[in-house]
């Protein structure tokens, strides 16, 4: 059923009005719908940044398009175990709110239908080696001819050009080229990855955010662009504090576990039964965290008295407060520290953080009714609006689920071109 505001919406559109909330009946939708309600994204990504990066777009109500292999798929539907049924709880992660299309872009056939998806979305999205879609016919200077107004964004592992451009851009490596991996870890220990793969999370998060400001530009230019995003530049501009200490200071940097090159205390600390975390931003807040452990003449201590010589005594200081918090258990310091203006926090496994009261009030456990699955859990959208909403519509779809409806809807293939097409091996 159309509701009042998507019905004037119409109205709105055929009159020219480019706002619909121009309309003077507008303000009577009482029904939320997603900011990006209307956008479409023609999603030729696989692994990690890439769909992280459509994801969030569809979340907020776009519309994506997931091109994928037929009989493979985007990789990560086999990155298991562990599997939920013939899926990959790997692939739920990151791929709900998209429609599957499987097509062969290797054929010509297949090429032609990329564009004309192309010239029918806003937004394309691609994270292979530079060069290869070109080869095939579908880089940003040949689509461009058909769809001059798209949005075409790259992901790659280095950027377009330069020695590594031709390599395969993983996280881990760039982790560690990026110098992320470097500042990871123990401190007398070996460098470490970060537990998930936050550089791929970062750069769809850049994608995504660069995306949009590329559609602003289009609606005031009524020009399309190419759009360069890399894991590596994302790594590097992602150093901020520990890159500008080497940049301006020529300070070298190191690994410090959990705790911070700049700021002390800032880290875990070991009690009877677990991990507390504790930190200490300014003098103030150092002051109050010796009132709670009933240490106060450390405060006005010359060798702690400020951050400056917090840091310089940093050894001292710590083996003092691992002393402290050695002597109650996690559950009681969280109790002591609540309400008392200091950042704190216990490290939880994943049960604990599923289970943790804050995340169960902002609603970060969404369920969703899968096809083969059955009923599965994913991890909710990480933002709320006031005035829009976050929408959970489709669940990670199965591989071409959507291949018929898609080319029916959008490019009007007849049943019999489509049955021509899966005769050749173009789609699935």
């Amino acid at each position: 059923m159309t509701t009042i505001g998507g019905f004037v919406s119409k109205i709105c559109r055929k009159v020219k009005v480019l706002d619909p909330a121009k309309c003077k009946w507008y303000s009577t939708q009482t029904t939320k719908s997603g900011p990006l309600e209307g956008l479409r994204v023609l999603d030729l990504t696989r692994v990690l940044a890439g769909p992280y990066c459509s994801m969030l777009f569809g979340d907020l109500g776009a519309e994506v398009i997931k091109v994928e292999r037929p009989g493979q798929g985007d990789d990560t539907r086999s990155w298991g175990p562990p599997f939920i049924g013939t899926e990959s709880a790997y692939f739920f992660s990151i791929n709900r709110n998209k429609k599957s299309v499987a097509l062969n872009i290797k054929e010509a056939e297949g090429q032609d239908l990329v564009k004309k998806l192309a010239q029918k979305s806003d937004v394309l999205l691609e994270n292979y080696i530079p060069g290869k879609l070109s080869e095939l016919g579908l880089g940003y200077s040949q689509i461009k001819e058909v769809a001059p107004k798209l949005i075409y964004c790259s992901i790659t592992g280095y950027g377009q050009s330069g020695p590594y451009s031709k390599r395969a851009g993983y996280d881990v490596m760039v982790e560690g080229i990026g110098g992320l991996a470097h500042i990871t870890g123990p401190e007398d220990g070996d460098p470490c990855k970060v537990g998930v793969a936050i550089t791929d999370l970062s750069t769809g998060l850049y994608a995504m955010g660069s995306i949009l400001a590329a559609l602003i530009h289009r609606q005031k230019t009524g020009r399309g662009q190419h759009i360069d995003c890399n894991l590596l530049s994302t790594q590097v501009a992602s150093l901020v504090n520990i890159g500008s200490n080497y940049l301006n200071a020529g300070i070298e940097a190191k690994r410090y576990g959990t705790s911070h090159a700049s700021i002390v205390p800032y880290q875990a600390f070991k009690t009877k039964n677990g991990h507390f975390m504790v930190g200490a931003g300014n003098d103030h807040q150092f002051k109050l965290l010796c009132q709670l452990l009933h240490l106060d003449d450390l405060a006005s201590h010359p060798d702690f008295i400020s951050n400056r010589q917090r840091v310089k005594n940093r050894v001292e200081l710590v083996n003092i407060l691992t002393r402290e918090f050695s002597k109650k258990s996690t559950e009681e310091w969280l109790s002591a520290f609540e309400s008392s203006g200091i950042p704190f926090g216990a490290i939880n496994n994943m049960q604990q953080v599923f289970s943790d009261p804050q995340v169960l009030h902002n609603n970060l456990i969404q369920e969703m009714e899968h096809s083969t699955a059955g009923k599965i859990r994913v991890a909710g959208p990480a933002v709320k609006y006031s005035e829009s909403t976050t929408v959970l519509q489709y669940p990670p779809p199965l591989l071409g689920e959507h291949t018929d409806i898609v080319l029916q809807e959008l490019l009007g293939l007849s049943s019999d071109e489509l049955g021509t097409l899966r005769d050749k091996g173009i789609i699935q």
